[in-house]
């Protein structure tokens, strides 16, 4: 399904892609689509500056493949801002990415450093989500 349609579908939804990277993108959507990856978070600076949507509880949002063609669709559960230092296991473990907290912090400060910046006492947007739709799967059953 094209993206405009889809934006009809799901009236309000917000277009975003994950990670910073082609090969990072595909590995976290992937994460998604097994169920293992049911949160994300970004630096609140970027939702302030305007360059990132921020996260509503309850809206639906369109996940894009790094190409920009439609990959998933979600629905936010929860927003919550936390700083770095403070984010829990649990939800490190949500991200899907890591097996312990310690990994997470390694892997997330050094993608924070190539996005405008690391600081243990930043401040964070945490969302956990759901799948809704996996757009893959739906142009497959055509």
């Amino acid at each position: 399904m094209d993206l405009k349609h889809l934006l009809q579908r799901y009236p309000g939804a917000e277009t975003f892609t994950f990670g910073d990277s082609e090969e990072l993108s595909g590995d976290l959507i992937a994460l998604v689509r097994t169920g293992r990856k049911t949160a994300t978070c970004g630096a609140l600076r970027d939702f302030e500056s305007g360059e990132d949507a921020m996260p509503v509880k309850g809206r639906k949002d369109i996940a894009l493949n790094w190409d920009g063609t439609p990959a998933l669709v979600i629905e936010t559960l929860e927003v919550s801002t936390m700083r770095f230092c403070d984010v829990p296991e649990d939800f490190a473990l949500a991200e899907g990415e890591n097996k312990d907290l310690a990994g997470w912090r390694v892997d997330h400060q050094s993608y924070f450093e190539r996005n405008g910046g690391f600081d243990p006492d930043m401040w964070l947007v945490c969302e956990r989500f759901r799948m809704i739709e996996d757009l893959q799967t739906a142009e497959r059953g055509k």
